[in-house]
């Protein structure tokens, strides 16, 4: 009797999850903020959530190895360049959102180059995060442009992630070109090198170490600080003076995929300005691109950033990164330190 009740309890509780359906999605934003988007998600709608967490770099190659067979249904956030390479490469899914005329500009711009394969959800600049304590320990001044980078006081100081890892530290290689043209940006990357103390894998790894006091300042993305500084670290944040790129973090449906109708409710909620507004909670400070969600006033302020053109299309491009990671490998990554 009992083991019919168990089976039955069983059986009642699978039809009301295949009912509701489930969603493979690969997160690519901080962990707290994956948390909370798939837990409440999960819990309004009664939705399965299924989640696994990746950098862009590595999120994009998963995409690659399933291209046959999908096992995923929503890419959630991390850098755009890599989305719109999944777009090129036809591993994401043309979709035309209802929301689209509700969201930023630059969103819109993202949809449009990509064929409507990805769209924007939030952008960040990229610049530097310090440890004002560390610094003051070392009588090290902060920085405040590329150049100030490449002093002496700041050997075995700076920590940076792997580009062919990190949609971050693409971002930083793209903007470098772009700023400084590629000859002078590759000399630029080979003098840094000498000040970097380790490449990590993900974005966020070297403001997670500055936070902790394990370097003095990292290359990453500024919105990336103050979530730090909230949980009581003595972390900093700046934009070079010479000028920087952003990123803007982007969503896809995954071509193929295998739970298309609930990949598709939830890319939409992912658009809503409630949804948006998640990412502050969870100490996130990107600017969301919904023009109804509010802005936390320690999003860092677009207008006092000197920002460079950025050429999202042509570094988004799959044979432009390939062939500027594999020259930083090259050039810059197999030079002793």
């Amino acid at each position: 009797m009992k083991k019919s009740i168990v089976a039955a309890a069983w059986l009642l509780a699978s039809v009301a999850a295949s009912a509701q359906g489930q969603v493979n999605i690969i997160c690519s934003v901080q962990a707290e903020w994956c948390n909370m988007i798939s837990t409440v998600y999960a819990r309004t709608t009664g939705t399965k959530v299924n989640l696994s967490m990746k950098g862009s770099g590595e999120a994009l190659a998963q995409l690659v190895a399933e291209r046959e067979n999908p096992k995923t249904d929503v890419w959630f956030g991390g850098t755009g360049d890599p989305h719109l390479q999944a777009a090129e490469q036809g591993l994401s899914l043309e979709y035309k959102s209802p929301a689209l005329a509700q969201l930023q500009p630059w969103s819109q711009q993202q949809a449009q180059q990509s064929g409507y394969r990805t769209v924007g959800i939030y952008s960040g600049p990229l610049g530097f995060g310090y440890n004002t304590e560390l610094l003051a320990k070392k009588k090290i001044p902060a920085p405040r442009s590329w150049a100030d980078l490449l002093k002496p006081i700041y050997k075995g100081d700076i920590q940076v992630a792997n580009p062919a890892a990190s949609g971050t530290a693409y971002t930083m290689v793209a903007t470098l070109v772009q700023l400084m043209g590629e000859d002078k940006a590759f000399e630029y990357l080979k003098a840094l090198h000498k000040n970097v103390s380790q490449y990590t894998r993900s974005g966020t790894g070297p403001i997670k170490a500055v936070a902790r006091g394990e370097t003095a300042v990292s290359i990453s993305f500024v919105h990336d600080g103050p979530g730090e500084k909230m949980n009581g670290f003595p972390v900093e944040t700046i934009t070079p003076s010479e000028g920087t790129g952003a990123e803007i973090g982007s969503m896809s449906i995954i071509k193929g995929a295998r739970n298309l109708d609930a990949a598709k409710k939830f890319y939409e909620w992912a658009l809503t300005p409630a949804a948006q507004e998640m990412a502050a909670a969870a100490k996130q400070f990107q600017v969301p691109s919904n023009k109804a969600a509010k802005v936390d006033p320690r999003v860092p302020d677009f207008k006092k950033i000197k920002f460079i053109n950025y050429d999202y299309a042509k570094y988004g491009a799959s044979a432009e990164r390939k062939r500027l990671i594999a020259k930083w490998e090259k050039e810059v990554n197999s030079l002793p330190h």
